[in-house]
């Protein structure tokens, strides 16, 4: 049984039930697949769920700019349509489906799009969607390089969220291209300082913010959330070819 007030202090009972769900099937389904070394049920109500959920305020805040544009010195649209729109997002390389899935079951508003390489990790993610009801949320197989380059992802996204992926500065290659001009990528790291400004200037990104906090009351759970805004189109030569990047950062 999980500690749901490890998770979040605001979860409803309904979201308190798909957490627990969701847990259920990641146990089941990492019998016989490779999903999570922590099954531990506190552990993963604190490692995976509240960890996931340390990036909603940053999602918040752009959900808060949205339907209040005035707050932000954006005006001229419609607000009608600025409530009824939502923040488009892809979680790129989801694993189990963190942040994406947490984050899901939390803000129900947000268009979600689960990027991972592999398929299997997939199934069990389009069963997750399935069984707690979720709507608006897709996966996608594709390496993030291979989807940068397609029309069909490449700065579509209002937000790109990765949590322990890669080194920052091989994430901001693989991220920038995926979010629209004014967007976001959102790294959810651990504690080591990795200089990826090279990257950042590369993709046509600038850092926002970066934030060190610890996760629960445990010292050793060390994490930083680093923001990088999407200040012009990123140059059509980024990401380089599935690989490249991991083999060459920049």
């Amino acid at each position: 049984m999980l500690n749901t007030a490890v998770i979040s202090p605001e979860l409803t009972p309904e979201q308190a039930e798909k957490f627990e769900k969701y847990y259920e099937l990641l146990t089941e389904w990492n019998k016989v697949m490779n999903l999570t070394a922590i099954i531990d049920p506190d552990e993963v109500a604190l490692r995976h769920f509240a960890d996931s959920l340390s990036v909603l305020p940053y999602i918040d805040r752009m959900i808060d700019a949205r339907k209040n544009p005035e707050k932000s010195g954006k005006t001229g649209n419609d607000p009608e349509k600025i409530e009824k729109a939502g923040i488009s997002l892809v979680d790129v390389g989801t694993g189990a489906g963190f942040p994406g899935i947490p984050l899901k079951i939390m803000r129900p508003e947000l268009e979600i799009t689960l990027l991972d390489s592999l398929k299997k990790r997939l199934n069990f993610l389009d069963t997750v969607i399935k069984e707690l009801g979720l709507k608006e949320i897709r996966t996608v197989h594709a390496r993030a390089e291979d989807a940068g380059r397609s029309g069909q992802y490449r700065e579509r996204f209002d937000v790109a969220v990765a949590r322990a992926v890669a080194p920052m500065n091989i994430l901001v290659e693989y991220c920038l291209p995926l979010v629209k001009n004014g967007g976001q990528f959102i790294a959810m790291k651990g504690p080591a300082e990795e200089d990826a400004s090279r990257a950042i200037k590369e993709l046509n990104g600038r850092l926002i913010s970066d934030d060190s906090f610890e996760l629960g009351t445990e010292e050793t759970l060390k994490r930083r959330i680093i923001c990088v805004a999407k200040i012009a189109p990123s140059p059509s030569r980024y990401p380089r070819k599935a690989g490249l990047p991991a083999k060459s950062p920049l």
